[in-house]
């Protein structure tokens, strides 16, 4: 992923009012994020702890969602995967992220779905850049650059749903 400025984030998102997205929290350290090692940019609002956004390019334009979900409790009886990188975290780790859809169905309310991690870090498990709490991934027989493709397909799959 290329590297994002703020104007690029605020006016990337589809499924907020420009108000919405002039408002949100952007990452102060967009200098030193990892972008060669990034699919997309997922960050959490840490004013908010119900409210989370990332932005993907999709189709030579930028796309920034806005995402709601409960934070899960955690404790290691249960685990989940994320749908979209499919890393298993343990409990907490894996969140249902609900996006509002774009235009009148999201005015009416609508809203679509996924499982993600909660740090919404895939690229980075993914490239082993960053370890899941239970300190290891399923090995795979997919090479690295295959599970990256995948995961973006799982990802943008998710946006065209929006």
């Amino acid at each position: 992923m290329r590297p994002l400025t703020e104007q690029d984030i605020r006016t990337s998102f589809i499924n907020c009012s420009k108000g919405e997205a002039k408002r949100l929290a952007v990452p102060r350290d967009l200098g030193e994020r990892p972008w060669e090692d990034l699919d997309f940019l997922g960050w959490r609002d840490p004013g908010a702890p119900d409210r989370a956004y990332l932005v993907a390019e999709r189709d030579d334009r930028l796309v920034g969602v806005a995402l709601r979900f409960q934070p899960g409790r955690r404790g290691f009886l249960h685990r989940s995967m994320c749908s979209l990188c499919l890393t298993t975290h343990p409990r907490g780790g894996v969140s249902l992220m609900t996006a509002r859809r774009s235009g009148p169905a999201g005015r009416e309310g609508n809203s679509v779905g996924a499982y993600m991690c909660t740090d919404l870090a895939c690229s980075l498990y993914l490239r082993g850049k960053k370890v899941p709490e239970t300190g290891t991934r399923f090995e795979e027989s997919l090479t690295l650059e295959q599970q990256i493709e995948r995961t973006r397909d799982n990802l943008h799959a998710f946006l065209d749903k929006l």
